[in-house]
């Protein structure tokens, strides 16, 4: 793989570092040349660190764009990648007359790098704007860089994120830390605990945070020292502040550190950063290095590094109490301090290694290549149309299985998904999205695609609303007239309950469906009495019981910020509103009370909709006391809630998908039955243990609980049933394979 690198030559920071280090690493493996347009400091770093790199200067555009196309057919590259705005300027001229694919590094929010430059904003920066939108892919450097670049309209399915990462070969002895910090200013001694920060003192990092979060810290900790290498134009405020606080004498400026920065990590306890805005800091990589206990503020990248409370602590921007408080939890806490940064140094050595950086680049070069060379189709792709975006966890759970099984045929196909918040199912999925509302948005990508997917649930339902039912009928039917193949994928059906209804949904689905494939038995059922005979019919599964728990240490983090305590013996109660809960709910109080005198089981309410069941939960729990109860009112996606309940002992649930999703882990289940989509997933599955909401009693309850308890010691019936359903589940794949033809 040959790969030409593209940069102004005068970049400097983290961008500097970058790409430096991420070509030396890559030259080991592949053909990375670097062309700078201008010589100095930058090119000769790279020249040192064997990077091949050329000069092409100059200000005239046409002449370099020539210069650069005849050198990029001569040396046979395949990939053009820009790094600034200058670079992706070029880069944007020279993607047509080379044919090949121009992706860029986003290394920060380039509506602000010309800050108080209102000139170099008006030219370099407007260029800048245009030329990223006309480049083939880009790649943030976090997450959250790429979030922002999907907030602000760019194509969801065309990003990538990589992260900076580090070398984490051990550093050799640093030797004895006191004389160190003593040369820096510092009055320290033997029993003192150093926390420290290497940053510019200017407003972005907000240093008055620290320094009053720290002097906060040291009114129950006078064992705290703060160092802060770097300098800048708030340097004089910040003395003055520290002076004001009362803690001059335990706040050192160190200014700059020369020599490189492995001695002054190895001389800290904590590492600390307040910044109001980062894409990815390398002083928490170079931090966990050492083994550093960090707090940080939330932003950015930094969130997908520190699991709250599992590996460090996170806190919002400018609040300095929290960050006086936990400074103060590790400054009395040795053990403490050496359990966060041995956990830390776990993750980030194995996630953020400049390794990882280089096998993450190399992955996103083969897949940019792929991706280019795959044939243009007049239609290619699915429309994807359910429940989307309004914050039901099992809901887009459904659509992340969807994604990922379609994914598993094509990694490259093009999807379009309907949803009621297209920019969170954006964010989220990292795939189009347009407003269910949207009529000549979602016919546009129909008329486009080869697949229209009625993405599982109970979609074709007249309970809940006419309206909703209608609305897909009419999708179904304008998919099939736009020319799509239409498979209704892992669903529920009904209950239809109008005769009118159940007549249009036979018309429009024995007209317009070419396969349904069903979560369960009774779905058939339904089916058979409205008269649906055209559609090929599979019996199949929801496709949700595909999805994975996350890792153990996201799924601490959810737990511990809504103050669970990760390893607890707990009870999950996944309740919602509905007609007759109000008079329910003192029952589930009530048998949350035995299972806790009973057998010890600490009630979790559990919310799988985040805005609705929060209600259902503090309603069932609200006669509980003093009695310990926790209320986890968003446990994230899917792969969090599902590791969320693989803790819990026992699951009692109304809602469908916390079944699903515990059932998938061998949770022992209770179900409360307020719609038979309920009981009907329960028979499949070999599971009698529900009862109806209507039906509900105190007595009941306990009784269902004890044999979810006594379920508990032999959870191998259940687990087999959920194995065999994950089998057949894989006719949902084969359908949809059939139709696009591969």
């Amino acid at each position: 793989m040959k790969v030409i690198h593209l940069i102004s030559g005068g970049d400097s920071g983290g961008a500097k570092t970058h790409v430096l280090s991420l070509l030396q690493h890559l030259n080991r493996t592949i053909t990375a040349q670097l062309v700078c347009f201008r010589d100095g400091p930058f090119a000769q770093e790279a020249r040192a660190m064997g990077i091949p790199t050329l000069i092409c200067g100059g200000n005239n555009i046409p002449r370099l764009r020539r210069q650069l196309t005849e050198l990029i057919r001569k040396g046979g590259y395949q990939l053009i990648h820009c790094h600034g705005s200058r670079a992706n300027m070029v880069g944007a001229l020279l993607r047509g007359v080379t044919g090949l694919p121009v992706t860029t590094t986003v290394h920060s929010d380039y509506k602000i790098d010309y800050m108080g430059r209102p000139l170099a904003r008006c030219t370099f920066g407007v260029i800048n704007t245009w030329a990223l939108r006309r480049l083939d892919y880009r790649i943030g450097v976090s997450d959250a860089m790429v979030d922002l670049l999907i907030r602000r309209g760019f194509p969801a399915d065309r990003f990538y994120a990589i992260y900076n990462g580090i070398d984490f070969t051990p550093a050799p002895d640093q030797g004895d830390r006191l004389p160190y910090l003593r040369s820096l200013g510092a009055q320290v001694d033997e029993t003192s605990v150093v926390v420290g920060i290497a940053a510019r003192l200017n407003p972005v990092k907000d240093m008055s945070t620290l320094i009053r979060g720290f002097a906060g810290a040291y009114q129950s900790c006078n064992k705290l020292r703060l160092v802060i290498a770097g300098d800048g134009e708030e340097r004089e405020k910040l003395g003055n502040l520290a002076r004001e606080l009362g803690v001059e004498q335990q706040v050192t400026f160190a200014g700059w550190i020369s020599g490189g920065m492995d001695r002054f990590y190895s001389a800290l306890d904590i590492n600390v950063l307040t910044s109001l805005s980062e894409t990815f800091s390398y002083a928490l990589t170079e931090g966990a290095r050492f083994h550093l206990a960090t707090i940080s503020t939330a932003v950015g990248g930094i969130p997908y590094l520190i699991d709250d409370g599992v590996n460090g602590y996170l806190l919002e921007p400018k609040d300095f109490q929290t960050l006086g408080k936990r400074l103060a939890d590790l400054g009395n806490d040795a053990a403490l301090r050496r359990e966060m940064g041995e956990k830390l140094f776990e993750k980030a050595s194995t996630q953020f290694s400049i390794e990882k950086t280089v096998e993450t680049q190399l992955y996103i070069y083969g897949e940019i290549l792929r991706r280019h060379a795959r044939p243009k189709r007049d239609r290619d792709g699915a429309v994807i149309c359910g429940a989307y975006g309004r914050g039901n966890a099992g809901d887009d759970a459904i659509l992340e299985a969807i994604l990922q099984e379609l994914r598993s045929i094509d990694p490259d196909m093009p999807v379009t998904v309907l949803s009621k918040d297209p920019l969170s199912t954006r964010l989220s999925y990292r795939v189009r999205s347009v407003s269910r509302m949207n009529v000549f948005a979602w016919k546009r990508a129909m008329r486009h695609a080869k697949l229209y997917i009625n993405g599982g649930g109970s979609l074709i339902q007249d309970v809940t609303s006419r309206r909703s039912l209608w609305f897909y009928l009419h999708n179904i039917a304008a998919a099939k007239r736009c020319g799509c193949a239409v498979q209704m994928y892992g669903c529920g059906i009904g209950p239809v309950i109008r005769e009118n209804h159940r007549r249009l949904s036979a018309r429009v689905l024995n007209q317009s469906v070419d396969a349904i494939t069903l979560r369960e038995p009774d779905s058939l059922e339904e089916l058979r009495s409205m008269g649906v005979t055209e559609p090929e019919i599979l019996l199949t599964a929801d496709p949700a019981l595909t999805l994975q728990p996350a890792e153990d240490d996201q799924t601490d983090s959810v737990l511990l910020r809504a103050g669970i305590p990760p390893r607890g013996q707990y009870l999950c109660f996944a309740l919602r509103p509905w007609k007759g809960f109000a008079q329910a709910a003192p029952l589930f109080g009530a048998a949350a009370r035995y299972a806790y005198e009973t057998y010890g089981l600490t009630p979790v309410f559990f919310s799988v909709e985040k805005h609705q069941d929060p209600e259902a939960g503090r309603l069932a729990a609200k006669d509980l006391g003093d009695m310990p109860h926790y209320f986890l009112d968003d446990a994230g996606g899917a792969g969090t809630i599902i590791g969320a309940l693989s803790r819990m002992e026992a699951v009692v649930s109304m809602r469908l998908h916390a079944l699903i999703f515990a059932a998938g882990q061998g949770i022992p289940l209770a179900g409360v039955v307020y719609d038979p989509k309920v009981s009907a997933f329960l028979r499949y599955i070999g599971q009698e243990n529900f009862t109806d909401l209507e039906a509900l009693t105190e007595e009941r309850l306990r009784e269902m609980i004890d044999r979810a308890a006594a379920e508990a010691k032999d959870p191998a019936l259940q687990a087999a049933a959920v194995a065999r359903l994950r089998e057949i589940e894989g006719g949902n794949l084969a359908a949809a394979r059939k139709l696009l033809g591969l």
